[in-house]
């Protein structure tokens, strides 16, 4: 069992640091996003000109940023979530109850990528294009925002067997650690960091 644990651990280290570079391209992506937005405003205002196709492409990019940052906001536990009950019951039933509230979103983001890859397939299958004057094939941005969710899918599988076998190894605290919402502490310790590397 503690080879099983140790290569679990492993694993959701590497999908932990895909995640994280995906989130990070996202964080990219709205700057980017900011900037177009920010650009066709005072070209339209200033200039005259438009590139007439702002809301379809930052449309995309605002989806699909949200999908490559969901891996790594379910592996830094920052998804919101309502656990005033859950915190004030026993560890031994705490644990199971973070299992199964994993397994649901699990099945959720499974299908969420299942649907995602299905609508990717029938765009390319018609060479479906977007209204706007760009005409984007459109399997370009749901290839795109789909691998994002298939991305999510995976980190939270990962998430439930490494849970999983800790709970089966006895070790219901390791549950708690991996998939408990963030405390006050944890928040307060991450809003610290950032102000340092700002001052930085």
């Amino acid at each position: 069992m503690s080879g099983l644990l140790r290569a679990a651990a492993r694993l959701r280290r590497a999908v932990a640091a895909l995640a994280a570079l995906m989130a990070y391209l996202a964080g990219w992506n709205y700057i980017a996003c900011a900037a177009f937005i920010g650009f066709d405003i005072v070209a339209r205002n200033l200039f005259g000109f438009s590139s007439r196709a702002t809301v379809e492409v930052t449309g995309y990019m605002l989806a699909c940023g949200i999908a490559w940052a969901l891996a790594h906001t379910l592996m830094v536990r920052a998804h919101i979530r309502v656990d005033v009950l859950l915190n004030r019951l026993p560890l031994s039933l705490r644990a199971p109850l973070h299992l199964f509230a994993l397994l649901l979103l699990a099945v959720f983001a499974a299908f969420c990528a299942w649907a995602g890859w299905a609508l990717v397939d029938e765009s390319l299958l018609f060479n479906a294009h977007d209204n706007s004057a760009l005409r984007i094939p459109l399997a370009i941005p749901q290839g795109i925002w789909a691998i994002g969710i298939l991305a999510f899918a995976l980190t939270a599988g990962v998430l439930l067997v490494e849970g999983l076998l800790n709970l089966l190894a006895g070790r219901p605290q390791e549950v708690d650690r991996l998939l408990a919402s963030r405390g006050f502490r944890e928040e307060t310790e991450e809003a610290l960091q950032a102000a340092r590397m700002i001052r930085q």
